[in-house]
């Protein structure tokens, strides 16, 4: 069934969040967002296919909204896991991370796409909106991890950017192509570094947190 043309604000902001689900569900099921395209997402969220142009100029402008998405669903959960908490250990704040960035595996794939390309590929003005909005988010992480935990703001801020690094890379990783997937059978010396993504996202985050508290001034 096509849904009939949004007319109210109202509705146009629930059709793009349609399409953001729609682009959110076919990755999971496609093994990563650069499988994603234009038309089974429309497809996927009920509208003809020419009404994505109305709320996403072009698939990386729908990528990158769906990266910005996650920044305020990390946010969220960091929230929701800090709720009632105080005085966490680097090493409770690294569970945090690690937990919270686990459950979001489309955003920790699209921080990757996001450096590399998703945006570059936007107008100058869709970039600043992404940018701005995503630092908002992670300002917000920084100060609930500060306020949460024994760690000084200084660390934190040097933390969240590289938790995020580490799951873009490691996402990568342990998704591997088909094709290396094959590889990795054939040869499975090589295939033991592509898996395991949350055990060795926590065991960095967590031995930068610590190597952190150690390094920078209080």
């Amino acid at each position: 069934m096509v849904i009939q043309r949004a007319r109210s604000s109202d509705a146009k902001a629930q059709r793009a969040d349609d399409l953001l689900d729609a682009a959110e569900a076919l990755a999971l099921e496609l093994g990563g967002v650069r499988h994603v395209t234009l038309a089974p997402v429309t497809e996927r969220a009920g509208l003809h296919r020419t009404a994505v142009r109305r709320y996403f100029e072009s698939k990386e402008e729908l990528l990158l909204e769906l990266a910005e998405r996650g920044w305020r669903q990390w946010r969220e959960g960091v929230d929701r896991a800090l709720e009632g908490r105080t005085g966490l250990t680097a090493r409770e704040v690294a569970d945090v991370l690690t937990d919270t960035l686990a459950a979001l595996p489309v955003f920790c794939d699209c921080l990757t796409h996001v450096a590399l390309s998703l945006e570059g590929d936007v107008s100058l003005e869709r970039a600043r909106i992404f940018k701005r909005n995503a630092f908002i988010e992670h300002d917000a992480l920084v100060t609930a991890l500060t306020e949460a935990s024994v760690l000084s703001r200084a660390v934190v801020t040097a933390l969240v950017p590289a938790a995020s690094a580490l799951a873009a890379s490691f996402w990568q990783i342990s998704h591997p192509s088909p094709s290396l997937a094959e590889l990795y059978v054939q040869e499975p010396q090589w295939g033991h570094v592509a898996y395991d993504f949350e055990p060795k996202l926590r065991l960095l985050v967590e031995s930068t947190a610590i190597g952190l508290m150690q390094t920078l001034p209080e």
